[in-house]
């Protein structure tokens, strides 16, 4: 069962590393509290839709997808989906 979008904002957690791994992966320069803000904002965005694979949760939203472990709740990375509108 998948969890709802208040169990993911009261748990996700971070890493020292993972702030600089969203800034490479998004190819931009954001604080790690502007990159908490937007990991927030994803998650309680009604578009957002969660998958679980394995043992990970698969949050996407537009064109960013959060890769959170499903036991600890701890941001693993960021990817940026692409752009299939051709």
């Amino acid at each position: 069962m998948i969890p709802g979008y208040k169990v993911f904002l009261n748990n996700v957690c971070y890493t020292p590393l993972v702030f600089n791994r969203v800034n490479k992966k998004l190819q931009v320069n954001l604080s790690n509290e502007e990159i908490k803000t937007l990991v927030n904002q994803i998650i309680q965005d009604k578009a957002t839709t969660i998958v679980k694979d394995g043992k990970n949760y698969y949050l996407q939203n537009d064109d960013i997808e959060l890769v959170i472990n499903s036991f600890n709740y701890r941001l693993i990375t960021v990817n940026k989906l692409k752009d299939n509108s051709i």
